[in-house]
């Protein structure tokens, strides 16, 4: 039993450039799986609050959208509340791919590497503008020499805004538990803003919608950009204990439409499938998955979507 007036409680927030690991990261610290993880970059699209136990503290994590140079409204919205989320933290980690970040100094960098580099870059920029002191994470370390890694460190602490550094490897554990009670000494005195077995705060209708939406990229993320959104339009519990869920994938463009549906429908069945396997593990129930695909030009205009993921329209 935890001694009540030894709790802590708090916000931690993880920003950083996309795809730089921080859903790997947060799904990492809470042992469950709470952010969705793709290979492609700019999946999470509104702080997902993950809660980690470290002893007596609880600690909330706040899994921010990744900050990049923001194009289109969606974007702003994206970005503003990312920054949003570190503002309102006890404690801010700032994650950086360390593996990208070298690369894009050498021949070998891709431009996806390159970019992410230069998000960084604009992160160090905010930071130093604002005073704001954050604890710097060297992610995907794995096989990188060391030295490399001290001089990336080293070259990165002259910018002023790190108190210290952690090497880590969120995919496989390496250094999270040091950074995790590190968290844990953060969080201020007061009791648990949640229950102990609770794994993260996230409506379930958002969840189930987010869940959909990791697997039409799994399925299709060579031929569709960023055009895609999943609303939950209706969830109901039914009186046999199952949920009845329906969900509307949303493209930009009817040539998009068929790249979902795929040959007779199959690829709609196989998102189906594994998200409604998924949902069934989650909720510890069954689950009934309705999809439709509906092409919308202006889904990035909806008020009502950027209401479902807690994002500003207005930014």
């Amino acid at each position: 039993m935890t001694d009540f007036e030894n709790q802590r409680a708090g916000f931690a927030a993880i920003i950083g450039a996309p795809n730089a690991g921080k859903s790997t990261l947060v799904n990492r610290l809470t042992g469950s799986k709470v952010s969705i993880v793709t290979q492609k970059v700019q999946t999470t699209r509104f702080p997902v609050r993950g809660i980690a136990m470290e002893g007596d503290a609880q600690i909330v994590l706040v899994d921010t959208p990744g900050i990049f140079t923001p194009r289109r409204r969606l974007d702003r919205a994206m970005v503003a509340s990312a920054w949003g989320g570190a503002e309102d933290a006890d404690i801010v980690v700032h994650l950086i791919d360390a593996q990208s970040h070298i690369n894009a100094e050498g021949r070998e960098g891709t431009a996806a590497d390159r970019r992410s580099a230069e998000d960084t870059e604009t992160i160090i920029a905010n930071l130093q503008a604002t005073g704001t002191k954050v604890v710097l994470a060297l992610n995907k370390i794995d096989g990188m020499r060391r030295d490399t890694l001290l001089a990336l460190s080293q070259k990165l602490f002259e910018s002023g805004v790190y108190s210290e550094v952690y090497m880590i490897s969120a995919a496989n554990g390496d250094g999270v538990e040091d950074l995790k009670q590190r968290l844990a000494l953060s969080m201020p005195k007061g009791p648990w803003l949640y229950p102990e077995d609770q794994a993260a705060d996230v409506p379930v209708r958002v969840l189930a919608a987010e869940i959909t939406r990791e697997k039409v990229y799994l399925r299709v993320h060579e031929e569709l950009p960023y055009s895609a959104a999943v609303e939950t339009t209706s969830f109901e519990d039914r009186t046999d204990g199952s949920a009845r869920i329906e969900q509307t994938i949303y493209v930009e463009r009817e040539s998009q439409r068929p790249i979902i549906l795929g040959k007779g429908g199959q690829t709609l069945k196989w998102i189906g499938q594994k998200a409604r396997e998924e949902l069934n593990e989650i909720l510890g129930r069954q689950v009934h998955l309705f999809l439709t695909v509906k092409v919308d030009p202006k889904w990035q205009d909806s008020r009502a979507l950027y209401a479902q993921f807690g994002l500003d329209f207005d930014v």
